[in-house]
């Protein structure tokens, strides 16, 4: 189900990734995107099968960042793209109908709607605070994600710096999932806290 919480790795590897993603899987995390740009191709190898295994034996979703060749290999249930225009296409090509595409839209209407008639899946806008991930990242607004609500039928997932404090207003005007990275896996209590998040998701949708 897309909707809720959707927690991005954070750099951990091997068994501490894997406990990381099991105690946001057990707080109730919707989805889990693996995001790691090293060229290890082996340890990456590992990784994604068997974080694949964890989200299925806990009914979520699992995604793999910006590498269509790994998310066929382990025949993850999605991919994440970025904003090259091709790189849905091209995606789409290799994957087939079956398997998810999100594309990330950052701060930009056009780019999601584009992105919705090419057949994305869902889209994502962000950062919408201020992030330790991309500090740089463009800045999406209030009023992006509103607009989005209205024009678009596709789940919408909204990240950066995203916090409890701040995610009710991302809720309220029209995320469906939200995106989280250090709030949730830098937490003393990752389960408690992903099951804040998840239980904030379904009380304000």
């Amino acid at each position: 189900m897309m909707q809720g919480l959707y927690v991005i790795t954070d750099g951990s590897t091997g068994d501490v990734l894997l406990d990381k993603v099991e105690q946001a899987l057990r707080g109730g995390a919707a989805l889990v995107q693996y995001r790691d740009k090293s060229m290890d191709a082996t340890r990456r190898g590992q990784e994604v099968a068997a974080l694949r295994a964890l989200c299925h034996h806990y009914h979520a979703l699992f995604i793999v960042n910006d590498d269509v060749v790994l998310a066929k290999t382990v025949q993850a249930d999605g991919v994440h793209v970025g904003r090259d225009d091709s790189a849905l296409r091209a995606a789409r090509d290799y994957l087939g109908r079956s398997t998810l595409i999100g594309v990330s839209c950052y701060n930009r209407l056009a780019l999601a709607l584009d992105a919705a008639a090419q057949g994305a899946d869902y889209i994502a806008f962000g950062s919408f605070f201020p992030s330790p991930t991309k500090p740089d990242a463009p800045r999406a607004t209030l009023e992006l994600l509103q607009q989005a609500r209205q024009q678009l039928a596709l789940p919408i997932c909204a990240i950066g710096g995203i916090t409890l404090d701040n995610a009710p207003s991302l809720l309220a005007n029209g995320a469906d999932m939200l995106a989280v990275i250090s709030d949730v896996f830098n937490s003393s209590d990752i389960v408690q806290q992903a099951t804040r998040y998840q239980a904030l998701a379904h009380t304000v949708s």
